[in-house]
């Protein structure tokens, strides 16, 4: 059983995922950052990659973007430096990207490399589905690694079903449609997620963008299983060397 079934079985609700960067603020500080998220209460870590053109990135996600690649970070850096993370970090572990440095890289490789240091699952959102299916499951299950599809206050009923049918591990629900880091009409993001639990749908839903602090975060997981926390996060690393105290500080602020 992949460890988010397992974390989702456990803890039906109230799941705080945050997202990191990889190499932001420094190009060492991605495994301290993670431990430091495990150790005061996140549930799931979602880990960036950085690229130079990402999409529904926000300016916030996209400068830590700018600076962990002029840090030196690539996927290959990042599977170097995950390669030890499993003697510490036992939560799920997700990596989030685009998917032309993917390619790139080699998407067999990829999946390889990542289920090799221990990643749990995946989150391209620009990959469309119907590739996906036809062309990238097959490698992604070989592996053992789940698969996130986002959808939105738009997308179809039909087509939620259908990327819930796809997914594994968790269904993203972005919460509008818009940047990461934008304040949201929370009552309108409220309906859109009493609309998702109608639909009965196979995966929990996870709820992100525009989840900042303890009030949004438990709005959001009152209709959900729980929620992604990423720009606000980001905003707190900035400009800051003990990533360890800050992330502390940032979770505690959340859970407490």
């Amino acid at each position: 059983m992949s460890r988010l079934k397992t974390l989702f079985e456990k803890k039906p609700a109230n799941v705080l995922n945050i997202y990191c960067t990889a190499g932001y603020p420094e190009l060492d500080s991605t495994l301290l950052i993670m431990q430091a998220l495990q150790e005061n209460g996140a549930d799931i870590i979602e880990l960036g990659m950085p690229y130079s053109d990402p999409l529904a990135d926000g300016e916030t996600i996209q400068n830590s973007s700018v600076v962990a690649l002029k840090n030196g970070m690539t996927i290959a850096k990042l599977f170097e430096q995950l390669k030890t993370m499993r003697s510490t970090v036992t939560i799920p572990v997700i990596l989030m990207g685009n998917i032309n440095p993917v390619l790139l890289y080699g998407f067999e490789r990829f999946c390889a490399d990542a289920a090799a240091v221990g990643v749990d699952g995946l989150i391209i959102p620009d990959l469309p589905p119907y590739e996906f299916e036809a062309l990238y499951k097959p490698t992604v299950e070989q592996q053992g690694l789940d698969f996130i599809f986002l959808v939105t206050p738009e997308t179809s009923a039909e087509r939620v079903r259908m990327l819930d049918g796809l997914s594994s591990g968790f269904l993203y629900a972005v919460s509008s449609s818009s940047t990461t880091g934008k304040d949201k009409d929370f009552a309108e993001v409220e309906a859109y997620l009493e609309r998702l639990k109608g639909y009965h749908l196979n995966n929990p839903v996870l709820v992100g963008f525009g989840i900042k602090d303890k009030t949004t975060f438990s709005r959001a997981a009152k209709h959900s299983n729980g929620a992604i926390i990423g720009s606000a996060f980001i905003k707190a690393l900035e400009g800051k060397t003990d990533v360890v105290a800050v992330t502390k500080d940032f979770v505690t602020a959340i859970l407490d």
